[in-house]
């Protein structure tokens, strides 16, 4: 079996552009009902529903497209588990005890914190990045802001 560890950062940007995609996807269903409407969702959408269809398509966009992936991952894995404890744990605390119509919420947050802890992978933004400043990556010309 040749060595996958070649693969592994292509794969943590697969995962990161996957997972903030069907994040942004839920966001967009709160606000534009895109693709299709949230089933059950109130309208208007009250100001707490509204604050987080922000975060997830904000932060949802911005981890997609590799930029500020670390802070936008944390915000996000924040709302994602404020909404779990909000309204999947009250009917069941426990993943696997969920109807089918309920979904569990103890895959979603773990895959969005995987994108603080891991990084962005390479396939990311031009000035993506926390580990060096602006004034590096404008030196070596990979930041154009």
């Amino acid at each position: 079996m040749p060595n996958l560890t070649a693969w592994s950062p292509r794969v943590l940007s697969l995962l990161r552009v996957i997972v903030a995609l069907l994040f942004m996807e839920h966001g967009l269903m709160k606000l534009f009902h895109f693709p299709a409407p949230q089933p059950g969702g109130a309208d208007p959408l009250p100001p707490i529903m509204l604050a987080a269809a922000g975060i997830e398509v904000v932060g949802g966009g911005l981890i997609a497209l590799g930029l500020f992936t670390r802070p936008a991952a944390f915000v996000a894995s924040g709302e994602m588990a404020a909404a779990c404890f909000m309204v999947h744990a009250p009917k069941s605390f426990w993943p696997g005890s969920t109807r089918a119509t309920q979904p569990s919420c103890s895959a979603s947050p773990s895959s969005t914190w995987s994108s603080p802890a891991a990084g962005h992978g390479p396939w990311t933004g031009p000035c993506a990045g926390w580990s060096e400043g602006r004034s590096e990556r404008r030196s070596r010309g990979s930041c154009p802001i």
